[in-house]
């Protein structure tokens, strides 16, 4: 495959992702999510040789005739744009609770694609030895706004020890890519630093800094008050029953699979297998996408 092919592929792919979530990608957008180091003024040449392939409407581009999701993109970035004021501020919240060093807005919101219902997704990174009192916090605040009608889910926690994430995939590049940082813009930082193998399957990814003018950066007196009496022994004690008492309650849970990692540096509460999902709609993408395709712009199939 020469060099032009590979990038009109590499533009396909990244189309047929953003269209499992009916998210069609402006030219910036497409560039940044491109599977392929590439420059930027190389995509419209590109494009063009996509005719028939990918549809253009009003700066969007999206796979063959799905005009429908430039629709849908504008009526979901519209809501995000309304809840994200209130995502910052509960974000900001989580951030003052004893021994949140981090905390990120992350999920379909984080990505602008918000559909009618959607959550508050956040990711924290805690401090060592303290990430199930630090999730006793949030789980808290989160039943607290649960009756306002938000829905505030910590799906993801982990310690400044497991910053590194073990699995790379595409799935988990776009969400470290995606995230939105609300507190500890040092932490989150430090987590991107350790997680550079996301360059792998996003090459021209930058941070994006538009949000980090609303970072917290300094810890909160609150957040340091709390944690005076939890340093020490009894803090151990009360971190290792928080940790049990939440494993029970979490083990009544059904869903529990290599989604679902409960440690004392990690909790990974996927229980609706957002990954795994999410990949097998990819491949079916792809796999249409060859059926369809000229041979130049095939991948080779190992033997």
């Amino acid at each position: 495959m020469n060099n032009r092919a590979m990038l009109a592929r590499a533009i396909l792919d990244a189309l047929a992702y953003s269209d499992i979530f009916d998210y069609p990608l402006r030219l910036d957008e497409l560039h940044r999510y491109l599977p392929l180091h590439a420059a930027a003024d190389e995509l419209p040449e590109a494009l063009a040789s996509l005719n028939g392939q990918v549809g253009r409407q009003d700066g969007f581009y999206f796979l063959g005739n799905r005009a429908e999701v430039v629709e849908i993109r504008r009526e979901r970035e519209a809501r995000s744009k309304q809840m994200l004021p209130l995502a910052m501020r509960y974000g900001r919240v989580l951030g003052s609770f004893p021994f949140v060093r981090m905390v990120a807005l992350t999920g379909s919101l984080a990505a602008g694609n918000a559909a009618d219902g959607a959550d508050f997704d956040y990711m924290l990174v805690t401090a060592p030895g303290r990430l199930w009192t630090a999730r006793a916090f949030a789980v808290t605040f989160g039943r607290v706004m649960r009756p306002l009608g938000h829905v505030v889910c910590v799906n993801l926690l982990v310690t400044e020890k497991a910053l590194a994430w073990s699995r790379h995939d595409l799935y988990t590049a776009r969400e470290f890519c995606q995230m939105i940082p609300v507190a500890g813009l040092d932490v989150h930082q430090r987590l991107m630093r350790a997680n550079r193998w996301t360059k792998e399957f996003l090459p021209n990814a930058e941070t994006d800094r538009s949000q980090q003018e609303y970072v917290l950066t300094q810890p909160p007196a609150l957040r340091s008050f709390l944690e005076l009496p939890l340093c020490g022994r009894l803090g151990d004690i009360l971190e290792k029953w928080l940790m049990k008492l939440q494993l029970r309650r979490i083990a009544r849970r059904s869903g529990a699979g290599e989604e679902t990692v409960f440690t004392a540096d990690v909790c990974q509460g996927n229980f609706h297998h957002h990954r795994k999902r999410t990949q097998e709609a990819f491949e079916k993408q792809l796999s249409a996408i060859e059926a369809l395709l000229p041979l130049e712009h095939c991948r080779k199939k190992e033997t």
